[in-house]
């Protein structure tokens, strides 16, 4: 009996360690995951306007078709891996004698951006030193034409030349 004590011990041990190593098994699989970094990037081709020497109290722009016209439009273009919303700044000019605002007053001058119809019936938005929507959404490739207007301050001490930069950013959606 002693012999059948041991027997049902071993095998009651047995099976416990077999559906102990049972219920610890486990099943694999595995899960395949890529990603690719997002690259945001604006190209602005030529980039470069030359206003030239203008009057004070007067403008010019580079549509064409316009009274004082450069015939310089700009094109934006979203040269990164997914679609971006394209900001848009000016500044106040360099060597920081005159101030952007809307409109030209004294050592203040207005400098602003067209988008479409430019060459024909432009409808004008004032920059700001403060980024701006110019395109909520680009593809990938895509171009935005535009062009620019500056407006002269209506009275000035300062006869050098001034630059009076203007920055497109690509970002993330809204």
């Amino acid at each position: 009996m002693k012999k059948e004590k041991i027997f049902a011990i071993l095998l009651l041990i047995g099976i416990l360690w077999w559906s102990v190593k049972l219920i610890r098994a486990a099943e694999e699989s595995a899960v395949t995951a890529t990603v690719t970094a997002t690259n945001l990037s604006v190209s602005v081709a030529d980039a470069t306007v030359s206003y030239g020497g203008l009057s004070v109290g007067t403008s010019a722009t580079t549509a064409i078709n316009d009274g004082d016209s450069l015939d310089d439009s700009q094109d934006a273009v979203n040269i990164g891996n997914t679609d971006a919303k394209f900001n848009i700044r000016g500044m106040n000019s360099t060597p920081d004698n005159w101030t952007l605002a809307a409109d030209p007053a004294s050592e203040i001058y207005s400098h602003d951006f067209c988008t479409s119809s430019c060459d024909a019936s432009p409808s004008w938005t004032a920059l700001t030193t403060s980024n701006q929507t110019f395109v909520a959404s680009i593809g990938v490739g895509s171009t935005q034409n535009f062009d620019l207007r500056i407006r002269m301050p209506s009275l000035t001490t300062h006869y050098d030349a001034q630059t009076v930069s203007v920055t497109v950013q690509a970002t993330t959606g809204p």
